[in-house]
Order: structure tokens, then C-alpha cells, then sequence
């Protein structure tokens, strides 16, 4: 089986939220940025016998948290040696807004998984854009590149639609079946 570690940073526990609901659909393993854009212990080994990295960050000023970017920061040390080279990544945000910026977001996620000579995986999922679909619907924000999220700037942890919770699920399997069909 592939070893898949979701890498994540969360400012207020929603994107946490979301990176459960994808080590869920993809039986990952979740890895934390604290607060202070650092990995616990082990956490820079975890990622070099990963197999599959899926990074996420919440969309903050239309791109990743600061946090986040230290992390991608120091992950040079992994690229100067290409330690990471040919995992299978994939990437997640989520924002206040619809839009949001979201997708600048998952293209800073892409760029850094192209640095690291990776494999890109997006969603694999159509979009809910009839006027029969609803705000519960598999990937209503409608993003191919990677999974968004929205969730209103009040609304607690708890109130992340569950559409968008499903849509991650569901983004995790993929990953998960991409990673065990590329990486085998």
C-alpha cells in the first residue's frame, strides 16, 4: 500500500478539518505545520518515505499562510538533493470567499510540487454546474487543478458544507488509487 502524508497548515482549524476528510478517503497520514511554520519531530522523514505528498494551506491575501511558505522554504534542502523527486503530489485550500483566489493558491502548491520534480494529481471530478446543483454537491466551487473549499469567514469548524467535505474524501481516494497506479 502507498504511503501517503498530507502536509497542511491551519489557521483556524478548518483546513485541518479538510485534511482529515482527505487522509480519510486516501488512508494518509496527517502532518501539521504549527504555528510557527515548523514540522513536529520525524516530520521531515515522514515526507522523504512518503510516497504521495498532498500539501494544503488556507488561501490568506491570495495565497498560502506565511507558515506554509516557511515550510516551503525550507524544503530546498529536499530539493537540492531531489529527495522528493518523481512522489506523486496534490494540493488543497480553502477561503472565505468563493473565489477567493483560491487557485493562486493551488499554483504556488503546483510549483512547488514541479520544483520537486513530482507528479501532479488533480481532482478527476466533474463539476456541480447545473441550476439543479446546490452548495452540498461534489466539488460545487468546481476546481480541477486541486480541492477547494469555501467556508464563510463566521462559521465554525463544524459548518464546512458537506459537499466540500465529500469532495475531499473523495479527493484523497484519488490520490490514493493515482499513487498506487504510478508509483506501484
Amino acid at each position: 500500500m502507498a504511503k501517503i502524508v498530507v502536509v497542511f497548515h491551519s489557521g483556524y482549524g478548518h483546513t485541518q478539518r479538510l485534511a482529515a476528510q482527505i487522509a480519510s478517503g486516501a488512508d494518509a497520514e496527517l502532518l501539521a505545520i504549527d504555528a510557527e511554520g515548523n514540522l513536529p519531530e520525524g516530520g521531515w522523514e515522514r515526507l522523504a518515505a512518503a510516497d504521495a505528498i498532498v500539501m494544503g494551506s488556507p488561501t490568506y491575501m491570495g495565497t498560502v499562510s506565511w507558515q506554509f511558505k516557511k515550510f516551503a522554504d525550507a524544503s530546498s534542502k529536499a530539493w537540492f538533493t531531489q529527495q522528493w523527486k518523481d512522489k506523486v503530489f496534490a494540493g488543497f485550500t480553502n477561503s472565505a470567499t468563493m473565489n477567493g483566489d483560491k487557485l493562486s493558491t493551488l499554483h504556488y502548491l503546483f510549483t512547488l510540487a514541479m520544483q520537486h520534480s513530482g507528479i501532479w494529481v488533480g481532482t478527476g471530478m466533474m463539476p456541480s454546474n447545473t441550476k439543479a446543483a446546490g452548495r452540498n454537491d461534489l466539488n460545487y466551487v468546481g476546481s480541477f487543478s486541486g480541492a477547494m473549499a469555501q467556508t464563510p469567514s463566521d462559521a465554525s469548524v463544524d459548518e464546512i458544507p458537506p459537499g466540500d467535505l465529500e469532495t475531499f474524501r473523495q479527493f484523497g481516494k484519488r490520490v490514493a488509487e493515482a499513487t498506487a497506479r504510478i508509483r506501484g
